[in-house]
């Protein structure tokens, strides 16, 4: 008997873990939103670090956060309102808007920025 209570105490405290993890993404997402004029998001798996939620604003700002699970990434979109993409295509790709610092880094060498180091 005492195996069954201990297992379903460690369920609801890593289901809880998991509600403050959303709650506290879901509040970073609100915020992301407020300052950019609203927000849209795609989820997408990277492995066992978790799932990255691309945050994309109404002005064309951008960001991602991570969450450590799929679920925990869908609950947090889910709290904050957020409108998801299921995938991140070319139309929703077209609102991104980059600046100077995106620029160089994505051109990187092509524009004499450092070289990447030798793997």
């Amino acid at each position: 008997m005492g195996d069954t209570a201990d297992t379903a105490a460690a369920v609801g405290a890593a289901d809880k873990k998991q509600d403050r993890t959303a709650a506290k993404l879901a509040k970073q997402i609100g915020a992301f939103a407020k300052q950019h004029g609203g927000a849209e998001g795609q989820l997408a798996h990277i492995g066992q670090a978790g799932t990255r939620i691309v945050l994309v604003g109404t002005d064309g700002g951008w960001g991602d956060l991570v969450a450590p699970t799929f679920a925990v990434a869908q609950l947090a979109a889910e709290k904050a309102g957020l409108t998801l993409h299921e995938e991140f295509d070319g139309e929703f790709a077209a609102r991104v808007r980059t600046g100077p610092y995106e620029w160089s880094r994505m051109a990187g060498i092509q524009l004499g920025g450092s070289e990447n180091p030798a793997a």
